[in-house]
């Protein structure tokens, strides 16, 4: 998935406007001004449309952790990691929203189709391991609405 679409889907999930937006931007550490978040938002046909860039969205992931589990002051900030991988956007979200992996079966059982936990274990693996999986476009949107019907409820 573009760093657009994986925006655009947290946006929906959290429930936010455009400022809100900026607002976990600077959580993070980045700079960013509401018309910027606003092109990002666009779809890629609209006049005005911006792509998303890697350190932006690791910002903006960083920035999501923090504002769902606070910033802890003992530890220093998380690393920018770039570039960004449905893999990256996956860890993020499970530590954001405190997921166990009971809870990330649940959510993927709630978009409609089963994941075994060593299946699931594959996509939280480092990229050298021998059991590293690739998570591909089409798991992450599903796992993006799951969790969206998940919080929705």
């Amino acid at each position: 998935m573009t760093n657009n679409d994986v925006l655009r889907s947290i946006r929906y999930l959290l429930n936010v406007n455009d400022a809100r937006l900026a607002e976990v931007f600077a959580l993070g550490g980045a700079s960013v001004r509401v018309p910027e978040v606003e092109a990002w938002l666009r779809a890629e046909t609209d006049e005005g449309f911006r792509p998303c860039d890697d350190t932006s969205m690791a910002l903006f992931l960083n920035g999501l952790v923090i504002l769902k589990r606070g910033r802890d002051d003992s530890r220093p900030p998380p690393p920018v990691e770039v570039p960004i991988t449905n893999n990256i956007v996956m860890k993020k979200l499970r530590v954001a929203f405190e997921l166990k992996d009971d809870d990330l079966q649940q959510i993927t059982a709630l978009a409609g189709f089963t994941i075994t936990k060593p299946e699931l274990s594959a996509f939280f693996r480092s990229a050298g391991h021998k059991h590293y999986r690739a998570c591909g476009d089409q798991f992450l949107r599903n796992f993006l609405k799951g969790l969206s019907l998940r919080s929705r409820r």
